[in-house]
């Protein structure tokens, strides 16, 4: 991949979410701070500069790309169906650190998940919810090479992905959190994907309006 010239802008400068919507609109890549770990993100819809996600980190293509919203409002553009089950869990767990496999539609590129369902979750950080919902959607993963650890700072997301990424939003140093629960919402019973911070059994209880 062609080297890129990597910029480091601080979350509060004025400039920061202007630059990052004109980023992302012309398939840059940009980082940014969540509740769990710093994530590399670009337009879901734009196949091109999804793959380049996958050449940044060394990613196989195999791995399916989440996508994190800002607001409930824009699942309308990603999924075909919210089972009324599901929207219990968004309403009680999100923001928050739970993702969750909803029917995709059909435009999506295939480049974000070649499989019939797609990962969602609203993030529990203000800085990135503010992006969202200033951005829309955006296909996000964490900012590092692939096996190799999560940057907990916006220097370490540099030593890893200098020349790979566009704009990196300098948020602090994280207190890098478990990695979200991810719960499967496509059949008729919910499968946990992956154990996480929230326990599948309260999971459970919120589906079933215990």
């Amino acid at each position: 991949m062609n080297a890129r010239n990597t910029l480091i802008l601080p979350i509060n400068d004025p400039k920061a979410l202007l630059l990052s919507q004109e980023y992302v609109q012309v398939g840059k890549l940009i980082v940014f701070p969540t509740d769990t770990l710093y994530g590399l993100a670009c337009n879901p819809t734009n196949p091109a500069a999804l793959r380049d996600i996958y050449a940044a980190k060394g990613r196989s293509t195999l791995k399916a790309l989440p996508v994190l919203i800002g607001a409930l409002e824009q699942l309308t553009q990603l999924v075909e169906n919210i089972p009324p089950q599901a929207r219990r869990l968004m309403e009680r767990f999100w923001p928050g650190a739970l993702t969750l496999v909803l029917p995709k539609q059909a435009h999506l590129p295939s480049e974000l998940t070649p499989y019939p369902g797609l990962a969602v979750r609203m993030p529990n950080n203000p800085f990135a919810l503010e992006l969202l919902q200033a951005l829309g959607p955006l296909a996000v993963t964490s900012a590092n090479l692939s096996d190799q650890t999560n940057p907990q700072t916006a220097q370490e997301v540099y030593t890893q992905l200098a020349g790979r990424v566009d704009l990196i939003l300098d948020g602090g140093k994280l207190k890098i959190g478990q990695a979200s629960t991810i719960v499967d919402c496509t059949g008729a019973e919910p499968t946990l994907l992956r154990a996480g911070p929230i326990p599948f059994e309260t999971l459970l209880q919120a589906w079933q309006n215990e």
